[in-house]
């Protein structure tokens, strides 16, 4: 008979720790994880990065022995979560997300209501749309901004799926192709999760730089000044 002791045991998850979401949840909590993720403003804490590069690396069989995962279900899972929370986000920013600006005090929802904006408004919206995939935060904010901003609705839903599908196929065949070529990779984890994170950002460093170049480029010799 299973106690409640040792049934709390099983349910205690930390939702921080892509190996225990992946223990307890396989292939369903991927696609769990990328939904909320990119679909509800709660889920921004959530670990999408560094779960979809373990779940790969776990595919391999070379790791860890009491997770095993199937490639193709995988994929399915990242891919399926990480489009329909994008659009869910959206449709839900689309039909609520003004009232929901209107009425809220969160200065940290606001503050991500000007950043989306600003993502928008520099980049334009495909290539917003994209770049806030790489992003940890900004691409749970976004999706929902877009909708609320009134980013038009084909627009949103081609670059998201474009955007989506790069990340969430990308990242977990990336770990799948690591775990596949380096024995026990998995002893290595933790520093390969912080490589990814910091790669994630390098495309919007480098949109940064490039329009603080350009905005140099057109100032005046006497504004330089």
């Amino acid at each position: 008979m299973t106690t409640p002791l040792h049934l709390a045991s099983q349910l205690a998850v930390n939702v921080l720790d892509a190996r225990s979401l992946l223990a307890a949840f396989g292939v369903l909590g991927v696609g769990v994880v990328m939904f909320a993720e990119t679909g509800l403003l709660v889920g921004f804490f959530l670990p999408g990065d560094s779960l979809l590069f373990t779940a790969g690396l776990l595919c391999t069989g070379t790791a860890d022995r009491t997770v095993q995962l199937s490639l193709g279900p995988l994929l399915v899972a990242a891919a399926f979560g990480a489009l329909a929370g994008a659009q869910c986000g959206y449709v839900l920013g689309r039909r609520a997300g003004g009232a929901l600006l209107a009425r809220s005090s969160s200065k940290r929802l606001h503050e991500g209501a000007q950043r989306a904006e600003e993502l928008l408004e520099r980049y334009g919206h495909a290539k917003a749309v994209v770049l806030a995939r790489f992003v940890p935060v900004v691409r749970t904010v976004l999706n929902p901004m877009a909708g609320a901003l009134g980013v038009p609705a084909r627009t949103f839903t081609v670059w998201q799926v474009i955007g989506g599908l790069v990340w969430s196929v990308g990242l977990t065949l990336a770990g799948y192709a690591l775990g596949s070529a380096i024995p026990n990779v998995d002893r290595y984890l933790l520093p390969l999760v912080a490589v990814i994170v910091v790669v994630s950002l390098i495309p919007l460093l480098n949109e940064v730089l490039r329009s603080r170049r350009a905005a140099l480029t057109a100032r005046t010799p006497g504004e330089r000044g």
